[in-house]
Order: structure tokens, then C-alpha cells, then sequence
């Protein structure tokens, strides 16, 4: 990588469920509408991650741990960021702009056989479309579920974090538009730090639940281009609590199976050596 690796940094704790990352993601990235049914169950209308969704912002509905009514400011910020809460009072939404990894070890890059997946010179992963052939192997791979194919065309699609966007020095569509800072773009060692200042900031205002995820260099994927601050436990968001690569064990299973056809071929070669003493 020729430039200093980049990613996202997601502060929840202050996201309003806007749903303005959706809008611009979609708009500048040209990604057809996917559907504007809602579940009934959630403000909630595109669901899930997926091929015509590279942002999707999570309604969470669930009690209200304490009598908080609001979060502490972000540093520049004028005014709290209020956390909507129910009729009665005793309700809250956690929302959360969920989006691509863009893992440090990525199972899609290991396991697409077109070179379609490829990392960027700012760290991301990108697909490129015109040479996937649509074969999937990258959906199962990923551990977080991200990627997928378009049911009429049969190609994966994800997040490029506005690859275009990037190589022309600007920041992509979702950061720029989020009105709240919500989202961060920048240097991903200058968002870590960032990110664990805001969570001692949390802690100190009372908010004990305030925790990052995805930011360690040190977990199953090494750490994720795309991080979050989270007010509850990751399994709340629809994340997995502790994501590994899926193609970790390949050298280990490449060997042990590489080790059987060896003994396999030892097995055959002396049997027909007996077999050749016999006809003697």
C-alpha cells in the first residue's frame, strides 16, 4: 500500500438514525433501491447489509438501563445529542450506521478466484464488478455477513468506502453526509486513538456500557478498517462478538491434506509392489 491505510471510526453513542449515510451511500455510489417495505416491528426499512445496501442504519428498541436522557457532547459539539426515547420515558433506541469491514485479514480476498476482490492502496477491499463471474464464494466467507450477490445478476456487490472518491482526495459519500459526526473518516491509527479518548469520555459521564469493536489489530480478522463505539454488547447490533477470518485454518487443512494424498499414493505404490511379487 502506497498511501497511509484509511478507514471508518462509527460513534453510535451520537448517531440519530438519520438515515442520511443510506441516502448519500445509494446516490453517489448509483446503487438500485432495494425495497422501502418496513419490518413492523422497527423504523427500520432496509434490514440488513447487502448488495444494494452498503450502509444500513440499525433501530434497536430496548429498555433504558438508567434514568439518562442524554449522552455527553462530542468535543466541538454545541448541544447533547438527545437518545429518542419512548412515550413513557423508559425506552431507548440504539442506532448504529453498520457497513463493510474492510478487514485487515479478508476471507473474500483469500477465496475469490477472478482477482475481482482486490485491496486498495488506502487498505479497503473493493469488488470490481466487471470481472466478478459471480461464482459467491466470497458470501460465506465473510464473517460478518456483508457481502452478497444481486438475485438478477448473480454478481457480489459491498462497500468500496468510495473508492473513486478516495483517489480524488475527498472523503466518501456516508462521512460527508452524516450531520452529527457520527461517522469518521480518516487515518485509521489517528480514528483508534480518537476513538479510545471518546470512550474514557463516556465512562467518566457515567455511560459504563461504552465499548469499541473491531479496532483491535490483535483480533480474529486483525482488526477491522471500519470500527465501532457501541453502548451495549456487539450481539445487540447484529454483530458476531468475536469475528475470525474463515479461511484461517486453509494452510493447516492444505497440509494435513496434502499429508493424506502422500500417504495415500505410499499405500498404492506398495500394494502394487506386492501385487508384482505375487505374479512372480
Amino acid at each position: 500500500m502506497s498511501e497511509e491505510r484509511v478507514g471508518f471510526f462509527t460513534d453510535t453513542s451520537v448517531c440519530i438514525g438519520c438515515k442520511a449515510c443510506e441516502v448519500a451511500c445509494k446516490e453517489w455510489n448509483a446503487i438500485p433501491e432495494d425495497g422501502l417495505s418496513l419490518t413492523a416491528m422497527s423504523y427500520d426499512n432496509t434490514q440488513a447489509l447487502g448488495a444494494s445496501t452498503w450502509r444500513h442504519v440499525a433501530f434497536i428498541e430496548q429498555p433504558r438501563p438508567d434514568g439518562r436522557t442524554q449522552l455527553p457532547l462530542v468535543e466541538g459539539e454545541s448541544t447533547a445529542q438527545e437518545t429518542p426515547v419512548g412515550g413513557d420515558g423508559e425506552l431507548r433506541w440504539l442506532m448504529s450506521s453498520d457497513v463493510c469491514k474492510h478487514c485487515t485479514h479478508a476471507a473474500c480476498l483469500d477465496v475469490c478466484p477472478t482477482g475481482s476482490l482486490f485491496r486498495t492502496e488506502f487498505g479497503t477491499v473493493v469488488v470490481q464488478e466487471d470481472i466478478c463471474n459471480g461464482c459467491g464464494y466470497c458470501v460465506p466467507a465473510c464473517p460478518y455477513g456483508v457481502i452478497e450477490q444481486r438475485p438478477r445478476d448473480g454478481r457480489a456487490f459491498k462497500c468500496t468506502m468510495c473508492y473513486d472518491r478516495l483517489g480524488a482526495g475527498q472523503e466518501p459519500a456516508c462521512a460527508k453526509a452524516c450531520p452529527t459526526e457520527s461517522i469518521q473518516f480518516g487515518p485509521l491509527d489517528e480514528l483508534r486513538e480518537r476513538a479510545a479518548l471518546r470512550v474514557d469520555q463516556l465512562h467518566e459521564a457515567g455511560v459504563t456500557d461504552a465499548r469499541l469493536y473491531g479496532h483491535d489489530p490483535d483480533d480474529g480478522v486483525g482488526g477491522d478498517g471500519a470500527f465501532f463505539l457501541l453502548l451495549d454488547e456487539p450481539e445487540v447490533y447484529g454483530l458476531p462478538p468475536d469475528p475470525v477470518v474463515t479461511t484461517r485454518d486453509l494452510p493447516a487443512m492444505w497440509k494435513h491434506a496434502g499429508a493424506a494424498a502422500l500417504s495415500l499414493l505410499g499405500g498404492l505404490a506398495a500394494c502394487f509392489a506386492l501385487t508384482g511379487r505375487g505374479r512372480r
